[in-house]
């Protein structure tokens, strides 16, 4: 069973300042997580937080909640790689 996706205004605006081919290549990273978000290999916990994960798209970082009772990934940010963990 697959999960539904919510992404933040603040994520969705930092998708849009992309290139079109990392666009591309983060919304099938996303599609990916719909069908398996806590599976290890597609992601793994930020250390220090409560309940956020994170995956690799190339340099660049998705962090991400996953809400087990409504079924749902809540996208936070989607920040490069040096400044994605910064202010968490």
């Amino acid at each position: 069973m697959s999960f539904g996706l919510r992404i933040s205004d603040t994520a969705k605006g930092q998708i849009r300042r992309l290139d079109r081919d990392l666009q591309r290549r983060i919304v099938a990273r996303l599609e990916q997580l719909c069908v398996s978000p806590v599976s290890p290999p597609m992601s793994d916990w930020v250390e220090g937080t409560r309940g956020l994960r994170r995956t690799r798209v190339g340099g660049w970082r998705v962090l991400f909640t996953v809400d087990m009772a409504e079924r749902v990934v809540d996208v936070v940010a989607v920040r490069p790689r040096g400044q994605a963990y910064r202010g968490l």
